[in-house]
């Protein structure tokens, strides 16, 4: 198959890359090097176009002769302020509805969709006496006093998470949130009018060698190896007891090429996930051991708008795409506390 993959050059984009033409597909490269992305300077890898999904008259050319596009460009992180907006709306969105736009003109009916876990906002959460709960946003008082577990609405008792699974409501809670529900809206709208495909890949806490480190695309994991190496220790926010799913970049770019590989059609949405769930203090813990550092520093400062916790489901992903992943974070966490990183 011949496969436009966009975002090439990025941390996901490119083990994507290597996965597909490992598989032996045909891949056209492009990536626009965003700066915040690569750092200033960044040069393309070889063979990589440097075009941007907005720019349908540059796009268009590429879709020659495609089978699949597996779109991975987006700009990423959780927003500093509404100030923020135009660029997740642009970049994703708009970006987006060009592509398949273009992919509409092409013929081409099918479209692997990177999204992401902030779609589905707080998780989910049952109370031991009221069974499921959708709780209500953490208070600044409660925050301020270390209770930073969620409550039962009805009775006040601390919630306890579970693992989400597709079918949960997608309730975004930052911008690059509500971009990425808008993304696959718009994938799911275009599917239904044209009979396509689209499988949305929901990425959960993604991992890795080459990872990017001191940037908005940098992710909890590479902050603490960046304040490892600066002779620092993890500081660690709230209690440490947030729940995460930390998903190693191979096992993304497994996935993908499951996805592209499947006869599935219409639209479906899979967590990427590693299956193991494992909390923010232990990932700091891990990294400092491995790297005979000094423990962890919890801090108990947090965040407005951060979610406590967040856990996927693998099973969907393992019954209907076959994917299933490889590496147990504990495994992978020790391996990444000495790779190398971009900067």
């Amino acid at each position: 198959m011949r496969v436009l993959l966009t975002g090439a050059a990025g941390f996901i984009g490119s083990r994507v890359r290597a996965a597909l033409e490992g598989a032996g597909q045909e891949v056209v490269a492009l990536d626009v090097m965003l700066p915040a992305a690569h750092g200033r300077g960044a040069q393309a890898p070889a063979e990589t176009h440097l075009v941007d999904v907005r720019d349908a008259a540059a796009l268009a050319p590429l879709l020659d002769g495609v089978d699949v596009v597996c779109h991975q460009a987006a700009v990423v992180g959780a927003g500093v302020n509404a100030a923020d907006a135009p660029s997740y709306g642009s970049h994703n969105d708009y970006g987006t509805t060009v592509l398949l736009a273009e992919m509409f003109a092409a013929g081409i009916d099918k479209l692997v969709l990177a999204s992401s876990m902030v779609v589905y906002g707080q998780g989910r959460f049952d109370c031991p006496d009221h069974g499921r709960v959708d709780p209500l946003p953490r208070t600044r008082a409660d925050l301020d006093a270390g209770e930073f577990e969620h409550r039962c609405p009805t009775c006040g008792a601390p919630l306890q998470w579970r693992l989400v699974g597709e079918d949960e409501p997608l309730r975004p809670r930052s911008l690059y949130a509500a971009s990425k529900v808008a993304q696959e809206h718009y994938a799911l709208a275009w599917a239904e009018a044209t009979g396509g495909s689209v499988l949305a890949l929901r990425y959960h806490n993604v991992y890795g060698p080459h990872m990017p480190r001191d940037t908005p695309y940098s992710g909890v994991a590479a902050i603490f190896r960046s304040e490892l190496e600066n002779g620092d220790v993890p500081r660690v926010f709230e209690d440490g007891g947030q729940m995460r799913d930390f998903v190693h970049v191979d096992d993304v770019a497994a996935a993908n090429l499951a996805a592209v590989e499947s006869p599935l059609t219409g639209f479906e949405a899979f967590n990427v996930c590693s299956g193991r769930p494992i909390s923010i203090i232990e990932v700091a813990t891990e990294l400092c051991e491995i790297r005979g550092a000094a423990p962890p520093v919890v801090t108990g400062q947090y965040r407005s708008g951060d979610v406590r916790h967040i856990v996927a489901s693998p099973k969907h992903a393992a019954e209907r795409l076959g994917f299933r992943a490889a590496v147990d974070p504990r495994d992978g966490l020790r391996e990444f506390a000495f790779a190398p990183l971009r900067t």
